[in-house]
């Protein structure tokens, strides 16, 4: 089983950048996605319904902004939101249930400039976290995928020096991930290429950041220490376009 997590930046115009036919030749069996930035009504039949998925949606009350969705092929037992008004509002969480694990799909907060939303982020952080672990003491295995707007190292991004007081990178927000990993959660992909630099799944619109890979790699697929030993691959699609951000995957067999 292939699971994919994308932030889009945007499904619509991800659409006119190809992302039906990336699906279509892709054929993830899990497809989570980050910043829709759309509601359902406002999409063709074609990304609401596409062959071979059920899909499911949470969008934020402001138009334009936020929302996450989930593509699968196979119907999960069960759908739902983090149930906290103040993140289910901006269409950040959707949890699905299937029979040998949770898959719950993220796009977390941006700090901001200056730390502007970092008591929003962090409060965002805790709430995730504690839903994780309550699914897990349930006896449960999870698959937290997104966009984490963190960047957890020096090694996750290009320019860690310059970088000390921006978002993404502030140290209350390294010290979640920190704490999040420590907790028996897993960062699969780091433990495969535990040195490896230059690997990295954001690159600013600015400076033509991605032709000179001066990226951030802040989207993740993480799961519980239980069912580590079930991901076979992970991997960085850093060629894809379509997005500021490029696919992640984890490879499964369960």
């Amino acid at each position: 089983m292939e699971i994919f997590s994308w932030n889009v930046n945007g499904i619509r115009a991800c659409e006119k950048k190809g992302l039906l036919n990336w699906i279509t030749n892709n054929s993830p069996d899990i497809l989570a996605i980050q910043e829709t930035k759309a509601n359902p009504e406002q999409l063709g039949e074609s990304l609401i319904n596409p062959e071979g998925y059920y899909t499911f949606w949470s969008s934020a009350e402001k138009k334009g902004y936020s929302g996450v969705a989930v593509y699968s092929k196979e119907k999960p037992l069960k759908v739902e939101k983090l149930g906290i008004s103040e993140f289910d509002s901006e269409g950040r969480v959707l949890i699905a249930h299937y029979d040998k694990f949770v898959l719950i799909n993220c796009y977390f907060p941006n700090s901001q400039a200056e730390g502007a939303r970092l008591d929003y982020k962090l409060a965002f952080c805790r709430a995730i976290k504690e839903k994780c672990d309550n699914l897990v003491n349930e006896g449960k295995n999870i698959i937290l995928c997104g966009d984490y707007n963190i960047a957890h190292k020096e090694i996750d991004l290009k320019n860690p020096k310059t970088n000390q007081k921006n978002p993404g990178f502030l140290p209350e927000e390294r010290a979640w991930m920190t704490h999040f990993l420590d907790s028996g959660y897993r960062d699969i992909f780091r433990e495969l290429h535990p040195d490896e630099e230059g690997l990295y799944t954001w690159w600013s619109y600015r400076f033509k950041a991605r032709e000179k890979n001066a990226g951030w790699r802040i989207d993740y697929l993480c799961v519980n220490n239980n069912i580590a030993s079930s991901v076979k691959d992970a991997k960085i699609h850093s060629n894809v376009m379509g997005s500021d951000h490029c696919p992640v995957s984890i490879n499964l067999n369960l």
